[in-house]
């Protein structure tokens, strides 16, 4: 049997889901291939959606017209916003999430998207033709053949396979092959793919201990409550529906400590049976006690999985030691010690091929119409996979010719600048610079992170996603609607004139400096003591312009105290932000046999042999690229 489709999506996971809808709502006709449909974007670590930086990208996903920000807010059972004692450039909002209703409400979403189909099946062979591109031959991407014989054509492919491709799990010294716990790995598809020249390696992640809720002592434990204020992940929401319920806290002691060092000779990742680097920044429990043997206990959060189970997860605890070490171990903390669990915490190892194989697109620079977004790109996180997704499947849907754009002078390629989003330094890091362990997104990679605050992702995103189709008219007419509300807010303090008998007794009460002369009122806000909810208790006129109906005035409010107060910074970062988008201005691929410049450092030659970079300020970002190996490009550039 053989089915034509424009678009092809393998995997269902949060990168497939999202470069299935992204595809589907451009109108291309797309099928995403999934092994279990009963499994749509299942969560396969931690129930929880954003953090530090990622919550950044999910309001991104969400500006460009992507789902994940929507699934979240409908099924989030606890918020907050991280770092908050920083600057606004720093919050990072988070949910913990029904697992179960957040697959389902993901499924809802597929199901009710125009032009996606679902197929339930097994990828097993990519399928690739050559063809003749400037008298010379070239591969393409046909489709793909599943393990039940069926034959999927289409004109873009786009792989997110996460942890599936050859996938191997570890509890102690066992190893079962799987692309997660109770489901098979993919054995072939990776040599179906790296006998066209593509280059794969491999990875390890890991997940925690399930805990059932029944057998713990809470009164041991420490409550932290979530957040009930207007913060939501997307800007489309409506309130939370779900019931917010509590984490907890606790920590480990000396003696859990002996219990898991009496196992690490069992240990796959000190024993040799793991080869492949795991993350740095989310280490195992037993990778904690070997890197830090000094400390005498480490941070454990209990968090539930759902409103109608009974499951746990123990963030923190991450672990590939035998199971009766990881229970043994646990029992010594006191409000675990009749513990009972649903499994124990594993290690996975999978297959990922190296990224900078790939163009800034996500289309890989070896097989036309191939795209690779997620884990497969070395990643590791939901967040990370959406955003990858969502680009994934607007550049796959502009590949096959199908795009819906509402501008026609739209490119056949969309890419977003550092300068842009958090989701243009992910693919920008990838295909530059290439990776060494699972890619996390932290705010200290952004260069420019006050201009991607969490409040502006709309401000940055929606109109650039309207325009080639995949942000559809209501998001935008929201967006529109609430940069007036804005732009109302930010004229109006610009404009009022403060005098100073009128507020010097009011502001000596609040702690602020009193005014020597007038003033405008956006020169009281830029005051790091004061702010909108405090000046509009004694100036009635700004009360009046704060509390204009609007559908989400918090919000609003918010994005123009944000701008008003940081005003100055975020002019400076964009004067340095268009010094930097000079050199990306000038392109380089194809001009040079960077092998043949002997004023180049060896490294150099063969860091930029390796990636050819697009542009000039691409090639600036590899590591191994100095400014003085720049600075010989530009003189051969200007000759």
């Amino acid at each position: 049997m053989i089915l034509k489709y424009d678009v092809l999506v393998i995997g269902g996971g949060h990168a497939g889901c999202e470069a299935a809808c992204a595809s589907a709502n451009m109108g291309a006709k797309t099928c995403l291939v999934t092994m279990d449909m009963n499994k749509i974007a299942q969560m396969s670590c931690n129930p929880a959606i954003g953090g530090i930086a990622k919550g950044q990208i999910v309001r991104e996903i969400d500006a460009l017209g992507g789902q994940m920000g929507l699934v979240t807010d409908a099924t989030a059972i606890q918020f907050r916003m991280l770092n908050r004692s920083k600057g606004p450039a720093m919050w990072s909002p988070r949910a913990q999430c029904d697992r179960g209703k957040f697959i389902w409400q993901w499924r809802s979403v597929l199901d009710h998207t125009d032009n996606l189909d679902i197929w339930q099946d097994q990828a097993d062979e990519l399928l690739v033709e050559s063809v003749a591109v400037s008298q010379q031959q070239a591969k393409q991407v046909v489709g793909v053949r599943t393990i039940w014989g069926a034959e999927l054509r289409a004109k873009a492919v786009i792989i997110t396979a996460g942890t599936f491709l050859n996938g191997l799990m570890h509890i102690g010294r066992k190893m079962v092959p799987g692309g997660r716990i109770a489901e098979p790995a993919v054995p072939h598809f990776t040599e179906s793919i790296t006998r066209h020249g593509i280059r794969s390696e491999r990875m390890k992640t890991g997940t925690p201990v399930r805990i059932d809720k029944r057998s713990v002592h809470f009164e041991d434990l420490e409550i932290q409550e979530g957040e009930h204020d207007f913060h939501q992940f997307s800007y489309m929401s409506e309130p939370r529906p779900l019931p917010q319920l509590t984490c907890w806290t606790c920590n480990t002691n000396p003696a859990v400590h002996e219990t898991l060092r009496s196992g690490l000779k069992d240990s796959p990742l000190y024993n040799g049976q793991i080869q492949s680097i795991g993350p740095r920044y989310c280490p195992s429990i037993e990778t904690k006690l070997v890197t830090f043997p000094e400390r005498e206990q480490h941070p454990l959060f209990l968090e539930p999985e759902g409103t109608d189970t009974n499951e746990l997860y123990l963030n923190g605890f991450s672990s590939s030691l035998p199971m009766d070490i990881q229970i043994a171990a646990l029992k010594h903390i006191p409000a675990f010690r009749d513990l009972k669990v649903y499994r124990p915490g594993y290690a996975i190892e999978y297959d990922f091929f190296d990224p900078t194989q790939l163009n800034h697109s996500l289309e890989s620079k070896v097989i036309s119409g191939l795209f690779m977004a997620g884990q497969v790109n070395g990643t590791t996180g939901y967040e990370e996979a959406g955003g990858q997704g969502i680009i994934a499947g607007i550049n796959a849907a502009l590949k096959a010719g199908s795009a819906g754009c509402n501008d026609t002078t739209t490119e056949n390629t969309f890419i977003l600048h550092r300068d842009e989003a958090y989701i243009g330094v992910l693919i920008d890091d990838l295909v530059t610079k290439g990776v060494d362990e699972p890619y996390r997104m932290f705010t200290s990679r952004a260069e420019y992170r006050i201009l991607l605050r969490q409040d502006d992702a709309d401000a940055r995103l929606t109109k650039k996603a309207y325009q080639i189709g995949v942000a559809k008219k209501d998001r935008y007419d929201w967006w529109v609607q609430k940069k007036e509300h804005i732009e109302e807010i930010e004229n109006f303090c610009k404009e009022y004139h403060i005098k100073p008998k009128a507020i010097n007794g009011a502001l000596e009460a609040l702690g602020s400096t009193p005014l020597v002369y007038g003033c405008k009122l956006e020169d009281l806000i830029a005051r790091p003591e004061l702010n909108f909810e405090k000046l509009q208790e004694i100036i009635p006129e700004l009360k009046e312009t704060l509390n204009r109906p609007n559908q989400r005035k918090e919000e609003i409010t918010e994005a123009a105290e944000v701008h008003i107060k940081y005003k100055g910074y975020i002019e400076r970062e964009k004067i340095v932000a268009d010094k930097m988008h000079r050199l990306e201005d000038i392109k380089i691929k194809g001009h040079f046999n960077y092998n043949e410049i002997q004023q180049l450092s060896t490294e150099a030659r063969q860091k930029l042999t390796a990636i050819d970079p697009e542009t000039l300020a691409q090639a600036s970002r590899i590591p191994g690229v100095s400014p003085s190996d720049i600075n010989v490009i530009l003189v051969l550039m200007g000759r």
